[in-house]
């Protein structure tokens, strides 16, 4: 399957997932304001990190090497198998910090102990979640594009019913009840989709732990680790310096504008993921991944740049249907926010090599450095310009990083 029947699926099931996050969005909004918006937004960049220590953050290595071995039938089933091993005994652990550590969990994210037993439901679920994930991964590996894509879409159609409904019901605790819960759910639907396929069944996931894979998969989990940390500890920083700094509702603003970016590109990220990566991973001639990557900047930058554009345009219009009057100082981060999210994509074409390459040092070094450049340059903006500055901050911190990418990737392509 080629970029655009890839990018056109992936258009279909972010539409739903859009049409999912608009509704549950104006939910947050009606019923628990943008304050409520801003602590939902610290708790997913909490289970962010959790979720990929539960899973034992391979799951990116899982793709790579899926894509690399696939038509290896021994090669696959020691990766499976090392690799549910792998899930198991991390989400297992990890569940357990959760349970046994709830009221301090819910101390340091929420400061209150009143959601305690968010951490524990998630601390019992994880290893559903964990296990779900690393289906998806294989699914994602072997390319089977139809089965991936076609159980994100009832996922999405799920979290629509569900959040709304316990929103509706229990208002924040609502929210962080299906936060938690959503992806367990699914596993049961991706389990009754896979019992026929050809590929993927029980034999292939009962092999031995297989030390060499176990560190091939380490090399990523490294790589997995320090981008789920660095990104959420980065928007936690910045959302607890707005809230300090000009209140927290202005932190929720903030995490509104996150929140168009990261839904209106998904259409971009979700076949970069799907395509890319395993695509990226199998290529070893340098003329052939050059021409890949060429290839990809004639569709997805177009496609990124008039995606942003009517984002801008439309922007009035946005605020009114996925969130409410309130949250119209949101309005003044969009020019520059949609500038930085088309150097973000621009910068992220190149940056998938790394992953795909295993080029851990490197990754791990960028990493670290654009996050914490983000968080200065988004005090210092927010400093000298106000609320605005938090939209300048994130649109010179990607324009640097794609010259760096660019620096970088110039001895892999040439």
């Amino acid at each position: 399957m080629n970029l655009v029947k890839t990018s056109l699926l992936s258009f279909l099931a972010t539409a739903i997932k859009l049409i999912a996050g608009l509704v549950i969005n104006k939910a947050i909004s009606l019923f628990i304001g943008p304050s409520g918006l801003a602590l939902i937004g610290q708790f997913r960049n909490s289970t962010t990190l959790i979720s990929k220590l539960s899973q034992g953050a391979i799951n990116t290595g899982v793709v790579k090497y899926t894509s690399e071995y696939r038509n290896s039938s021994e090669y696959c089933t020691r990766l499976w198998s090392t690799s549910l091993k792998i899930t198991a005994f991390s989400s297992v652990l990890v569940g357990l910090g959760l349970t046994i550590f709830a009221s301090y969990w819910s101390s340091y994210i929420f400061k209150t102990q009143e959601y305690s037993y968010v951490f524990v439901l998630f601390g019992c679920t994880s290893i559903l979640f964990s296990i779900n994930q690393l289906l998806l991964s294989i699914l994602n590996g072997l390319k089977d594009i139809k089965t991936y894509i076609s159980s994100q879409m009832i996922q999405s159609v799920y979290s629509l019913i569900f959040t709304t409904l316990l929103i509706y019901l229990y208002q924040l605790d609502g929210a962080l009840i299906a936060l938690v819960t959503n992806q367990s759910v699914i596993f049961i639907v991706i389990l009754w989709k896979l019992r026929n396929h050809k590929e993927i069944f029980f034999e292939r996931f009962i092999a031995s732990l297989d030390i060499q894979m176990s560190k091939r998969l380490f090399k990523y989990s490294l790589m997995a680790l320090v981008s789920a940390s660095v990104v959420p500890i980065s928007q936690i920083l910045i959302r607890n310096f707005v809230s300090e700094s000009l209140g927290w509702d202005y932190a929720g603003y903030w995490q509104a504008m996150v929140y168009i970016s990261n839904m209106y590109l998904m259409v971009i990220t979700t076949a970069l993921s799907t395509y890319y990566l395993p695509r990226l991973s199998e290529i070893n001639d340098k003329n052939e991944l050059r021409e890949e990557l060429i290839n990809g900047y004639r569709i997805i930058l177009p496609l990124v740049s008039m995606l942003s554009l009517l984002m801008f345009f439309l922007k009035d219009f946005i605020l009114i249907i996925l969130f409410t009057e309130e949250f119209k100082p949101m309005l003044l981060l969009f020019k520059w926010q949609l500038v930085g999210d088309v150097l973000k994509i621009s910068s992220w074409l190149l940056a998938y090599l790394m992953l795909a390459k295993a080029m851990t040092k490197v990754f791990v070094i960028t990493e670290i450095f654009f996050a914490t450049t983000l968080v200065l340059f988004s005090f210092v903006f927010v400093y000298l310009y106000g609320f605005v500055g938090l939209s300048y901050a994130f649109a010179l911190n990607y324009m640097i990083y794609l010259i760096v990418m660019m620096c970088i990737m110039k001895k892999k392509l040439y």
